[in-house]
């Protein structure tokens, strides 16, 4: 497969379309995080259809101070794994053909959830990516989208704002990609030294120990739910020496701390840990929150959730999540 690298809206319109458009969005610097958008999208979109990826440094989600400058711009490479990938088209635009006549007097607003967790570290940076993101979705016209969920409150704000605003598209969200060691793919990634590399690791596996710690949890809360509340079972267990297990299983399944509480010290102690290395990661936020708002979840919360986290590593910030349900003590397996 040959992919055409595209300039302008206008020749992107004037493309023949047959079949679904799917859309991945990218500020380039292309990794196997996206090639793996690439090829989800390539099967959405079936042999009939047409993969675009959007290569696009935007302006308007960098805060004062951040890496705009040195963000690696490297589009060569990325049209060529976007190629690899299973891509029709690059569309790289400039930033004048994408806000012609300077910033945008208009913008979409985030609203709420939008000040949360990213949005309160960095100012609006979610009202300029969504503001790309609209303006992205109308040069284009896609029948499907795709973003990665390691970007969880962006995909949750863009899920919003397309069924808020009546957008006619369909959105996908595609797993995180990491790497051997866990760390998450990201365009960042090579901004660390060997040193702060080691470091960075605590924010995947900060969050591999909440994982765990739930899991646990879960596992004994479907324990105790196989075993019944009744007297005939209870004379049952205890003949066959089972109702010491049961006993145990329903009192750590309930015991406090327990649930988001014992989830949240799992990942906390990792990420305390790692503040003491040299050189030390430095949190910016933990959250466990409910993804529709990206509020914080109480200790008798159920169904998903997300456990997401924020820190510095040298000059180098990342982010990272993992999705979590949580159930209650008498729901059905």
């Amino acid at each position: 497969m040959t992919t055409t690298l595209l300039r302008t809206a206008g020749e992107l319109h004037a493309r023949t379309r047959t079949g679904r458009r799917a859309v991945v969005m990218t500020m380039g610097a292309l990794h196997e995080g996206h090639a793996t958008l690439i090829r989800t999208a390539r099967g959405i979109a079936g042999p009939d259809g047409e993969v675009v990826v959007t290569v696009f440094v935007n302006p308007l989600q960098f805060g004062q101070g951040e890496d705009l400058d040195r963000y690696p711009r490297t589009l060569d490479a990325d049209l060529a794994l976007a190629e690899q990938s299973g891509a029709d088209v690059v569309f790289a635009p400039s930033v004048d053909e994408v806000y012609p006549g300077g910033e945008p007097q208009v913008r979409i607003t985030a609203g709420p959830m939008g000040e949360r967790l990213e949005g309160s570290s960095r100012p609006g940076h979610f009202d300029g990516m969504l503001t790309v993101v609209a303006k992205l979705l109308h040069l284009t016209r896609p029948d499907v989208a795709l973003y990665g969920q390691k970007d969880a409150q962006q995909l949750a704000l863009i899920r919003r704002m397309v069924r808020d605003l009546d957008f006619g598209v369909e959105i996908v969200g595609v797993p995180t990609v990491r790497e051997e060691d866990g760390l998450a793919l990201s365009s960042r990634n090579r901004y660390l030294s060997a040193a702060e590399r080691r470091t960075a690791l605590a924010l995947s596996g900060a969050l591999f120990a909440g994982q765990d710690r739930h899991a646990a949890q879960e596992a004994l809360r479907a324990r105790a739910r196989e075993v019944p509340a009744t007297r005939a079972r209870a004379e049952a267990l205890s003949a066959i020496g089972e109702s010491r297990a049961a006993a145990d299983a329903h009192a750590v399944a309930t015991a406090v701390p327990g649930g988001p509480a014992a989830v949240r010290a799992a990942a906390r102690q990792v990420l305390d840990e790692a503040a003491r290395l040299e050189p030390p990661l430095v949190l910016d936020y933990l959250a466990l929150v409910d993804p529709s708002d990206f509020t914080e979840i109480g200790d008798d919360f159920t169904g998903d959730a997300v456990l997401a986290v924020a820190a510095r590593v040298g000059a180098t910030r990342l982010i990272d999540n993992v999705p979590l349900t949580f159930t209650s003590f008498g729901a059905a397996s």
